[in-house]
Parts: structure tokens; C-alpha cells; sequence
């Protein structure tokens, strides 16, 4: 279920995702959230230098790693843009983050690239249940959705 607090970060995540398009990146932003509600970490894409590992769900997992202890990491929230990719679900289970609320689901960010005319990705999509076992995940959100779509399409227009 999503809650108003929910829907503050989410559209903190549509925020950062537009600054990642502005500064010519792919439009992804994300969130660390403390089980208190403190915002510990947020970050967008930095893929447009040419490391596609660099987005921001990764990001946080590694800062989740180095600065939080095992227990404050499980009851932590990350809120993002996209649903994490498989690298960064796999990063987000490895860390031991807690629940995941996401705006976009990766299966709805295929089928816009499909409009758009954009050849399929090498990495697989996967949903984040099909790469952890046992996270909380929460998505997407209609109304979001359609405003991260419409960053994706501003990204894409005229590459087609």
C-alpha cells in the first residue's frame, strides 16, 4: 500500500530522475529513507560518461554498506523512479535494505522503449521478486508513472 509519505519520496525520485535528464543522463532517481524517515542518501544516473553500472540504486546500496549497521539497513526504505534493474536488485539484496517502493516498473519501461522505437536492452528484465527472495516491494504508481514516461519519451525523442 502506498501512503502520502510514500508518495513525498516518490516524487523527491521524479525530481532527481528530471535533474538526470537535464545534466543528460538517463531520467532514474532514488531515495534512502531511514525507518525514522530521515532521508539518508539520495542520487540519480551518471551512466552518460559510459559506466552503465552507475545508477543511482547501486549508489545507495554501497553507501547503505559502508555507513549503516545490518539492522538499520533491514528497516530502511529505498524509493526510486524505475523499478531496480537486476544488477541493482541483486546489489539492494546484497546489502540488506529493506522494502523498495518504485514509481515505474521495469516491465513498463520496456514496453515504452518498444514505442519509442528503442532496441531492447542486453540485460534481462526481471522484477525485483524474480532477484531477492524476501523484500517488501511496493509499484508502481499511475500517476508517477506517466510523468517518468514522459522524461523517458524527452530522452528519446529524435534517436528513434
Amino acid at each position: 500500500m502506498i501512503t502520502d509519505t510514500d508518495l513525498k519520496h516518490l516524487n523527491r525520485c521524479v525530481e532527481l530522475a528530471r535533474t538526470a535528464l537535464e545534466k543528460g543522463d538517463e531520467p532514474f532517481g532514488s531515495v534512502l529513507v531511514s525507518a525514522d524517515g530521515e532521508v539518508l542518501f539520495e542520487d540519480h544516473n551518471h551512466v552518460s560518461g559510459g559506466d552503465h553500472t552507475q545508477h543511482p540504486e547501486f549508489a545507495i546500496a554501497r553507501w547503505a554498506a559502508n555507513h549503516m549497521a545490518p539492522e538499520e539497513r533491514s528497516k530502511a526504505t529505498v524509493y526510486t523512479s524505475g523499478e531496480h534493474c537486476p544488477m541493482c536488485a541483486a546489489a539492494h539484496g546484497w546489502a540488506g535494505l529493506g522494502r523498495i517502493v518504485y514509481a515505474s516498473s521495469s516491465e513498463q519501461l520496456v514496453q515504452w522503449l518498444e514505442e519509442f522505437g528503442v532496441a531492447p536492452s542486453r540485460v534481462r528484465n526481471l522484477s525485483i521478486q524474480e532477484v531477492i527472495r524476501d523484500t517488501s516491494v511496493d509499484g508502481p504508481v499511475p500517476e508517477l508513472a506517466e510523468q517518468v514516461r514522459e522524461l523517458h519519451r524527452q530522452l528519446h525523442k529524435g534517436k528513434a
